[in-house]
């Protein structure tokens, strides 16, 4: 059975800090790359971080046609995985939850968070589905909460993906972190059971202002059930060996 390697990390949260956060994703694309990665997923808005204060998330808004986003993308390797990683986006004014696929330094594409939380009102919400390929691997993008909604799993589906991408950021006060601590694999795996899709999810870890994140960064397969799984409140990078299924080498376009 053909397989593709994938990988997700589960790091520390940077804000307000896009230095760091470069130095993060370009040392853990090494360990990725070396471990024959060819898709490496970070987690929502992980570049500026995840800031809903709409003075500060302006601050650090970036358009992704604007030559501070050029300089960016000139920063990440030339090699190794493809990557998708959350970030603040600026665009005609309009403040965007975004995730962005890049290979090796070349902007991809990206996608919009489309279902947003109540205190998400900072954020515009997306509008489309998309689908991008790695090695016949044909993958979409769901952020966050957005696999709460059916619907949006199933626009990724109706594009011939056989993968489902979640960049996550589950930091929040301790005792809702206790409450949500399996649901999320729990919500994320109805998604698959209703796609047939397989999912990874990325997603920050640590401790800030009285607040946690546990994660989980983990795999799921098209049964629901979690495959792989890092340990809570531990940094680090998953990786896996997700199969090609026939709908996605025949849907390949890369």
């Amino acid at each position: 059975m053909q397989t593709v390697r994938i990988a997700a990390a589960q790091p520390p949260e940077y804000r307000e800090d896009i230095a760091a956060a470069l130095r993060c994703i370009h040392d853990m694309s090494a360990q990725a790359e070396a471990q024959g990665a060819g898709l490496l997923v970070f987690p929502e808005g992980f570049l500026q971080g995840y800031l809903l204060d709409e003075a500060l998330a302006r601050r650090h808004a970036l358009d992704l046609a604007s030559p501070a986003f050029a300089h960016i993308l000139a920063q990440l390797s030339r090699s190794g995985p493809v990557i998708v990683f959350g970030l603040i986006e600026l665009a005609e004014r309009l403040l965007f939850n975004t995730a962005v696929v890049v290979d090796r330094g070349l902007l991809v594409g990206r996608y919009r968070k489309v279902h947003l939380l109540e205190g998400e009102r900072v954020f515009t919400a997306g509008t489309d589905s998309a689908v991008f390929d790695i090695a016949g691997l044909r993958f979409g993008i769901n952020i966050c909460s957005d696999t709460n909604f059916a619907a949006a799993a199933q626009g990724v589906a109706e594009l011939g993906a056989s993968l489902i991408v979640c960049p996550a950021n589950n930091m929040m006060s301790r005792e809702s972190a206790e409450r949500f601590k399996t649901v999320h694999n729990a919500v994320r795996g109805e998604r698959c059971r209703e796609t047939g899709l397989w999912l990874i999810s990325s997603d920050i870890t640590g401790e800030r202002d009285g607040r946690i994140s546990w994660g989980p960064t983990a795999v799921l397969n098209p049964d629901g059930d979690v495959v792989a799984q890092l340990p809570l409140e531990q940094a680090g990078l998953l990786v896996f060996d997700v199969p090609v299924t026939a709908q996605s080498a025949s849907n390949a376009f890369a």
